[in-house]
């Protein structure tokens, strides 16, 4: 039997949790961006489902001319792996088999993974820029298990947003919530991280309890 180990992407994989307002709009701020911010992330929305092409993007937002160095510099300069992601990979990859669920330009999330190595790890990913469905829509996650060819409780999803993990569980999926330091806890999702590095530990855990047929 296949056990999955599912990584939100924004806030767990990487270590900032809203990266347009907190690191795209600054980023373009610097440029001379006079779109407000929530106007700009409707139009990433919208290519984040597939709907806008990357460079009508730069071109909704103003930055068309500079396309496609622009957006390389975006991804490498202000898009960074949380520190204790790849070691808590590594380790779970020598048990359980990896996978991405990540609201993203479908591109986006391509590039990032291919610059980071991930795609060495992680045996599927499902991209809302792809499928045409975001999370905590309930159809990305039933995308998400057919393409793993998993039940829900095979599966532990990390996230670090409740809204995305409460449909997951509604489909057995067993949620983890990515915390941050000085949050308060969560009383409703019962297994809960604040560190990457706790994650192994926690998931041998959660599927002791769960064993095989």
């Amino acid at each position: 039997m296949t056990r999955w180990i599912v990584f939100d992407a924004m806030g767990v994989i990487f270590d900032e949790g809203d990266d347009i307002l907190n690191r795209l709009v600054p980023f373009l701020r610097r440029r001379g961006l006079t779109m407000d911010g929530e106007v700009l992330h409707e139009v990433y929305r919208r290519a984040s489902l597939g709907l806008v092409a990357p460079r009508d993007f730069w071109e909704a937002v103003g930055f068309g001319a500079e396309y496609p160095a622009i957006e390389r510099e975006y991804l490498e300069a202000c898009l960074q792996l949380d520190p204790q992601f790849v070691p808590a990979a590594e380790s779970l990859a020598a048990r359980y088999s990896l996978a991405i669920l990540s609201n993203d330009i479908a591109e986006w999330s391509a590039y990032l993974r291919k610059r980071h190595g991930l795609d060495d790890l992680f045996r599927a990913a499902v991209i809302s820029g792809e499928v045409g469905v975001r999370k905590p829509a309930p159809e990305i996650y039933r995308i998400l298990l057919e393409r793993l060819h998993a039940r829900g409780g095979d599966c532990v999803f990390v996230d670090d947003r409740i809204a995305n993990l409460a449909p997951a569980a509604e489909l057995g999926i067993v949620p983890v919530l990515r915390t941050k330091e000085g949050k308060p806890a969560a009383r409703e999702i019962r297994y809960r991280i604040k560190s990457l590095s706790e994650l192994p530990a926690l998931v041998e855990g959660i599927f002791a309890e769960d064993p095989p047929a």
